[in-house]
This record gives C-alpha cells, structure tokens and sequence, in this order.
C-alpha cells in the first residue's frame, strides 16, 4: 500500500468568459500554490489547476480532488480517445483549450507516480470537503490577483485547513 498525497484543485473566472481567471491547488498540510491571468474561462481555470498540481507533485502519488467533472474528464475518460484521434472530439472538432490539455495529458503520460481523481461537491457549506471550501477561496484570491495586476500572478502560500465535517478518505492505493 502506497500513501497518497491528497490536493484539491480549482478554477475561477471573475466574468466567465473573458474574465479574470485564477487557478490554484491546496495540499492537505495547507500548502497551496495559486497562479492567474487577466483573460480566461472556468475551464482554463479548473484545468491549469490540475497542471499545477500535477507540476508541483510530479514523483508523488497524488489523489487530486476536483469539483469540476470537465477537469476530470478531460484527465480521465476522454483522454485515451482525444489522444488516438488527434485531439478531435466526438463532434468532430478540435478539443477546447487543446495546448493546456494536451500538457495535462503530457504531465499525466510522463508520471512515474500514481494519481487518482476524486470528484467532489464544490461550495459545500456544510464543508465535507474542507480543501475544496479552501481551494475556492484561494483560486478566487488568484482571480483577483490577476484582475488587480492587469496580467499573470503567482503565489505560494500555507493555510489552516478546517478538517472538522470533513469525509474520510481512503488513504492508500492498492
């Protein structure tokens, strides 16, 4: 049994599309990461998220909680099938925001370590998911950041994390 390390990942947009976009991780210990442009969409949001966290993590098993089924699908499901077929969706149209997901798929094909996606509610108020309630304050702090400054932001940083509703989770991989 392997010991994952658990992130969650998300993506904000202050005026979705178009607006300013923010994305970031928090680790389970409260170390989170968080980076932002002036233009963007959710999407770029919740998938430039993954990219960090899969960047910042790279020789570690991760478990990666997401509230975004798009970000998962796109790491996931349709990954196998976007890659056989040139990036073509089965619409019969280029994949969305191609350059970023075709990173993601690169970061994910390029791992020497497992990672599992967990999908989970996102703005939970009774927060069962305490790094997503957190992560969504920080990925919107990005957004901010990124509104204020006029073009790309980045930070680090560490937070207390409220673990107190929280769900278990399973903690190794088999």
């Amino acid at each position: 049994m392997t010991e994952r390390t658990l992130v969650a990942t998300d993506g904000s947009c202050l005026r979705n599309p178009g607006g300013a976009t923010g994305w970031a991780y928090v680790r389970e210990d409260g170390a989170w990461s968080y980076g932002g442009g002036p233009v963007g969409t959710n999407q770029i949001g919740e998938l430039m998220a993954v990219v960090i966290a899969l960047t910042d993590h790279p020789d570690e098993p991760l478990e990666i909680q997401s509230d975004s089924a798009y970000a998962i699908g796109c790491a996931t499901t349709w990954k196998a099938g976007w890659q056989r077929n040139s990036y073509i969706n089965s619409q019969r149209k280029q994949v969305s925001n191609l350059q970023i997901v075709q990173t993601l798929h690169d970061l994910l094909d390029t791992r020497t370590a497992p990672v599992v996606f967990t999908k989970v509610k996102g703005h939970d108020l009774s927060n069962r998911w305490p790094l997503n309630t957190a992560v969504d304050q920080v990925c919107g702090r990005a957004a901010v950041a990124a509104q204020q400054a006029g073009g790309a932001v980045t930070a680090t940083g560490v937070l207390e994390i409220n673990w107190a509703q929280r769900v278990p989770r399973r903690s190794a991989l088999a």
